[in-house]
This record gives structure tokens, sequence and C-alpha cells, in this order.
């Protein structure tokens, strides 16, 4: 386990995979459901109160009654599939997380809604002219390496109907932190494990096109080491449009949250919606 451990300590080749199940955990899935459910945090997903300005701007600038069939890949617990659908939208939800996907299903059920979710990494998509409106949203896009950006954009606009919309989110450079690493004790388990064990958390930056961030935590217990890889780039608007530009959009703005903020040079996100 120490020689294990040490090769652990060393800064990892970029976009390493992790070594543990991560969406699919049984314990960090449900810790992870938690996260999405509270109303106050900005963790799994951003506060309540901002998801209903969000999908309020966006059913004003893609009306349902125009955009009718909307795409939300990423979709969680569907705590915004389920305000599209509220707002007129006919929605089709895709997440790779069983708990999150299973609760969305559980309250579409009581609530006798029409919503579509699927268990699915959206990478693997395969829809043809069939949505109106696709949404990425909590900057999901820049998790990804850019083989697999470029392989989801190509999904998405094959996805989407002449005229259709792409609403995308992602972390501007004010976001990124400096390299550290540190360690915790968790005698009673916490979020990584339920069982007691020492978690060795570092923040590594890889200096490619222009940042990428990772943030890795190496959790020990008794009888394993798992390490848990979560990576993020970071785009300029400039960045951002060259990238996705690539797959033949027609027109596109900028903004400074997926609310409809206007863009400045000192925001953490950048919103793009990009029209087919």
């Amino acid at each position: 386990m120490i020689r294990q451990l040490s090769g652990f300590l060393e800064k990892p080749q970029l976009y390493a995979s992790s070594t543990g199940e991560f969406w699919n955990d049984a314990h960090i899935s449900k810790g992870m459901l938690a996260a999405h459910l509270n109303p106050q945090e900005d963790a799994a997903t951003r506060k309540h109160e901002f998801l209903d300005r969000s999908v309020q701007w966006i059913a004003k600038i893609a009306p349902p009654a125009q955009y009718k069939s909307l795409l939300d890949l990423g979709c969680g617990p569907g705590l915004y599939a389920q305000r599209f659908h509220a707002a007129g939208y006919c929605v089709t939800g895709v997440d790779f997380s069983r708990r999150s996907i299973a609760y969305a299903k559980e309250q579409a059920m009581q609530q006798n809604s029409t919503i579509e979710y699927h268990y699915q990494n959206y990478l693997t998509i395969d829809y043809k002219n069939q949505f109106d409106v696709v949404t990425l949203i909590y900057c999901d896009y820049a998790a990804l390496p850019i083989a697999d950006r470029l392989l989801l954009l190509k999904k998405i606009y094959k996805a989407l109907k002449q005229n259709g919309k792409f609403i995308v989110d992602v972390f501007t450079p004010k976001m990124r932190k400096n390299e550290s690493r540190s360690w915790q004790c968790c005698e009673e388990g916490g979020f990584w494990c339920e069982k007691p064990h020492i978690c060795l958390e570092s923040v590594y930056q890889y200096d490619d096109e222009d940042a990428t961030e990772l943030r890795q935590c190496v959790v020990l217990t008794d009888e394993v080491i798992n390490c848990y890889n979560i990576w993020d780039h970071f785009f300029s608007k400039e960045k951002l449009l060259s990238e996705i530009q690539t797959v033949g959009f027609s027109s596109f703005e900028f903004y400074g949250d997926v609310a409809g903020k206007s863009l400045s040079d000192n925001d953490e996100t950048i919103c793009g919606v990009f029209t087919k």
C-alpha cells in the first residue's frame, strides 16, 4: 500500500483517470444528491433561486412556443428539467448518475410529468435534428478532455434542429486556484467514504493551451486506496468561441452567466449561446 500511495505523490499526467468510481459510487452519489437538493448551496447544483432566474432567461431568449423540445445534458436529479418543463418545454434529460436519474424519474412520476430521463453517458448520445435547445449547464463542458469536448460538440450540433440553440457555461481563469496540498483525517467518515479514512487533497495546474486544473483527492482506508481526479479547463471568450465554432454554428452570443448577466472581464463564468 505504501508503494501504491507513493505513486499518487507525483503530479499526474494531463487528464489521468480516477481509480475509484465517482458518479455511481453508492456513498459518494448519496452525498452528491444531497448537495444537488440543498437550495442554499452552490455545490453540485447552483442555488435554486439562481435556477429560477436562469430558466426564466432561457425561456426569454428561446421561447418554448418557438423552441419546443429541449435536451438537458448532465441533468442530475432534474432540478433544471423540472423548471424547463414548467416553463412549457418538452424536456429530455441525460445524466451518468444512476442515483440522480432514479430520483428524477421518481419525481416525474409523482408529478405526473412527461419529462423523459435517460441514464447515459452524454458522450454516447446519437440524436439527429431532434431538439430546438440543448443545455449543458454548470461548467460540465470544461471537465472533459479536448477530444471528448469536440466529440460532444459534434453530437450536440447533430442533435439540434436548424436554428436550434446550444446553451453552455464554463469557468474563466478568475477561478484558477494556486497549487496546494493538504490532508484531513475523517474518523467518522465523510463525503468520500463512509468508513474512517484519510483524504490527501492536491491542486495541480497545467499550462496547456489556456489552463487546466486538477483537484485530486486520494482516499485511504484500512483496506484500500482510491484516487479521484476532478478536472477543469478555463476559457476566455475567444478560446471558447474558436473551439465551439469548429462544428459550424452560424451565430453566437456571450453572457456573464447562464441567467443573462452582461459579460465583463471580471466574471468567473462565461455563458455562450450558439445557434445552428
